[in-house]
């Protein structure tokens, strides 16, 4: 007779199972919680550039570095040059056309530009002690005549007659208003007016004490008919 042990052994094993698995599918036994893995560290570099810029606050002194002086005139408030273009003189206004024309607070410095002769600046300016002019010259001599081309500024001079001058002063640049026309840019400061060519990156300052230069312009030896000459 055989034994039934070995064959009963089987299926109860395989009910056992099915059973199993049957009570975790219809059953109320949840599966396990998985604990998540801990998540590396998260390392954040941020990368500040501060940028510093300085505002010059006190007009340039002589000899300071070009740079420094068109930065101080160029930090002025600055104005419109169309309220620049007339020039008045006896009551009677000048329009300029696309020329402009200024006067200092002081009105001891007068400017204009005159395209139709020349691209310098022009300006009259009460000189204290004006050059002399040069010996045996002949004609009209105007000390405080000064021309400023970006590459030479030149002080007194034979005119004959006021030539652009002769149309009146421009409106008034009043103190720490900076004006940029074409290659020129002006500022005026109780000590005096200061411009800059920016094209050539010189700069000057015109006062009752003289003329100041900045950059390149250095004095030179002034041609038979001019009294001071500055230049690159």
């Amino acid at each position: 007779m055989r034994s039934w042990v070995p064959v009963l052994a089987p299926a109860v094993a395989l009910a056992v199972l099915l059973a199993g698995c049957s009570e975790k599918v219809g059953g109320n036994s949840q599966p396990p919680k998985l604990t998540p893995l801990p998540s590396a560290p998260h390392s954040s570099t941020t990368s500040t550039t501060t940028t510093t810029t300085t505002t010059p606050t006190a007009a340039p002194a002589p000899g300071a570095p070009i740079g420094a002086a068109i930065a101080w005139i160029a930090a002025g408030k600055p104005v419109s040059a169309e309220g620049y273009h007339t020039a008045t003189r006896e009551g009677t206004t000048t329009q300029l056309g696309d020329d402009i024309a200024f006067v200092t607070p002081s009105g001891k410095t007068q400017c204009t530009t005159f395209s139709q002769l020349t691209d310098a600046l022009l300006c009259l300016v009460q000189f204290k002690n004006p050059p002399p002019p040069p010996a045996d010259i002949e004609g009209h001599w105007t000390p405080g005549w000064v021309q400023y081309d970006g590459k030479s500024v030149s002080v007194g001079g034979i005119h004959g007659d006021p030539g652009p001058f002769g149309k009146g002063n421009g409106p008034q640049l009043a103190y720490g208003n900076t004006l940029k026309f074409g290659n020129f840019q002006c500022r005026v400061d109780e000590v005096g007016l200061y411009c800059a060519n920016l094209a050539n990156q010189t700069a000057a300052r015109f006062s009752d004490a003289g003329v100041e230069p900045f950059g390149c312009l250095k004095p030179a030896t002034p041609p038979r008919d001019i009294g001071l000459l500055f230049s690159c």
